[in-house]
């Protein structure tokens, strides 16, 4: 395939997640298609290919990382990582298999590409997309996202909810900056808690294999402020209200 073919869809006959992971982790860079238009950063939209499956994938290189004054340099795509880790030890499963691997351009992380309509956002949601929405809410608070726009929250073609673009997050300082406040202090549904409650667990066990990633993603102050939020949630049972600093990214699109 050359680099100005278009890239293959993703697979029409089921794929699991850990089929998807593994072909991120293990295979080739069959193609370069361009770099994405409106992105902060670097970022490429690829071909990963692994035996017999090829995936759409977006690669977002360590070296093509945009210097930010408030968040250590190079460590983005290790946050994109700790998202996508986080997101499927609570059983959420918001953010698309991405993994830190080595690509055409260096280290960087590879995220599978989510097929959608890009009119489509959270700001065109229907009320039906409320139940999901309230998940990201809390996983945004929970991962401190500095960068919730609505175009990072994409809809696939089964109506699931995913988000997209985890770069800044994770800061041992407060940066919550999102357009999902519609919840704001009102009660977590219950079986997130639950969820929240076993992710706990998971980050207090030094030996636990969710708690060892993390350890090669973020900094101890980072993952002690996580902790903080994961226990200040189950304490208050509330989602967070916007506080006196900013609470909206620019643009909030």
């Amino acid at each position: 395939m050359s680099e100005h073919e278009t890239p293959q869809k993703p697979p029409s006959r089921p794929i699991t997640l850990e089929r998807v992971v593994e072909v991120l982790e293990k295979g080739v860079v069959q193609a370069e298609h361009g770099l994405m238009r409106y992105s902060s950063n670097y970022t490429f939209l690829i071909s990963v290919a692994f035996e017999d499956v090829t995936l759409p994938s977006v690669y977002k290189p360590q070296r093509g990382e945009r210097p930010l004054w408030d968040f250590p340099e190079g460590t983005l795509c290790y946050r994109e990582v700790a998202a996508f880790l986080t997101s499927q030890e609570l059983g959420w499963q918001l953010v698309p298999p991405t993994v830190l691997r080595e690509g055409p351009r260096g280290l960087g992380s590879v995220q599978f590409y989510i097929e959608h309509d890009p009119e489509l956002n959270y700001f065109s949601f229907e009320p039906s997309m409320i139940p999901q929405l309230r998940v990201m809410a809390a996983f945004d608070y929970l991962v401190n996202n500095a960068d919730r726009k609505g175009g990072h929250c994409l809809v696939d073609n089964q109506g699931h909810l995913w988000g997209i673009d985890h770069g800044i997050t994770f800061h041992s300082q407060h940066k919550l900056r999102t357009v999902i406040w519609d919840f704001a202090d009102q009660p977590v549904p219950d079986n997130l808690l639950a969820d929240l409650d076993r992710l706990c667990s998971k980050l207090e066990d030094p030996e636990h294999a969710y708690r060892r990633a993390l350890k090669d993603l973020l900094s101890g102050a980072e993952i002690r402020a996580f902790q903080g939020r994961v226990r200040h949630l189950l304490r208050t049972r509330r989602y967070p209200q916007p506080g006196s600093g900013p609470n909206y990214p620019w643009p909030p699109v």
